[in-house]
């Protein structure tokens, strides 16, 4: 689980207790019993060391309910609004929808699809390790899952999120092959701004990517297809062509509906894009699309 930290509940560790911070917002900050079962979950990952067995949550009826509740509520709206790549990774995936699957069980579906594997986390990883975990087609993930209150809601990435979203993606060859190069990119890039840059066109593309199929608008980022809310608002954004550059020029807030969205013209365009982009991105391409990122604000600003 990593993008942006804004929003994510950090997790403490004190005298050998596990605690995760939940922000007074958050739906589940005054329920003893869930902020229980969250540092329960998070203090089986906290120690994990990749390779290990992962470690089992034995999940409540009330988590099974939840997810449940976002499976059914979510398929209409992905054979709706979801693009057919990520259909088609769903299909082979096959993740059950009457109670949440083990990470181990996804892990096993999912290698025999595209090699790729999960690892469990207790929160947030830092930003070069999560994304350098691709290399090795791996991908680090939370257990829990969000409170019973709303369970079409969620104020941070949880296993469904995690699953539902990103698990479907990697099921299929052609997004588990982009996920390999970002992690190949990390590698070579040895600043942090330039794996920040890295970073937001990840975000405005696999995880809050959407494109044109013929004249439908259809989603393809795992942040919009595990949101009920993103699902229903993601056509009403200004939606702008895919633009390298111009990501790079924007920030986000990951605690609201996204204002913008980026569309790639076709499938094709995207993957053109996105190889293109990851498979040669370095220090060196990153200064050259900051050059592109000043000119665009140089223009903004003399039309103002």
């Amino acid at each position: 689980m990593a993008t942006n930290p804004t929003g994510y509940s950090p997790v403490a560790r004190t005298a050998g207790a596990v605690e995760v911070q939940l922000d007074g917002a958050h739906p589940g900050f005054a329920d003893p019993q869930y902020r229980a079962r969250r540092n329960a979950i998070a203090t089986l990952s906290v120690d994990h060391c990749p390779g290990q067995p992962i470690p089992a949550v034995d999940y409540t009826d009330v988590e099974h309910e939840v997810w449940r509740t976002v499976a059914r509520e979510l398929k209409p709206k992905h054979e709706r609004l979801a693009a057919t790549a990520f259909l088609h990774g769903a299909e082979d995936l096959g993740l059950p929808e009457d109670h949440i699957p083990q990470l181990g069980e996804v892990t096993a579906r999912l290698r025999a699809l595209t090699r790729f594997h999960y690892e469990p986390v207790a929160g947030l990883a830092p930003l070069r390790t999560f994304y350098q975990a691709f290399t090795d087609r791996t991908f680090f993930s939370t257990q829990y899952i969000r409170h019973h209150s709303v369970p079409l809601y969620t104020p941070e990435p949880d296993i469904v999120h995690e699953v539902i979203g990103h698990a479907n993606q990697l099921a299929n060859p052609v997004f588990a092959d982009l996920y390999a190069e970002v992690g190949l990119a990390v590698l070579r890039t040895e600043t942090d701004e330039a794996l920040r840059l890295l970073s937001k066109v990840f975000w405005f593309t696999l995880e809050f990517g959407v494109m044109w199929e013929g004249s439908e608008l259809k989603a393809y980022g795992a942040g919009i297809l595990s949101s009920f809310g993103e699902l229903d608002a993601f056509r009403s954004a200004d939606i702008r062509p895919l633009d390298v550059a111009e990501i790079g020029a924007r920030t986000y807030d990951i605690t609201r509906y996204q204002p913008v969205l980026y569309a790639a013209h076709s499938p094709a365009h995207l993957l053109d894009t996105l190889h293109d982009f990851f498979g040669r991105y370095d220090d060196e391409v990153h200064a050259r699309v900051l050059r592109q990122v000043s000119r665009l604000d140089q223009a903004a600003s003399a039309r103002r």
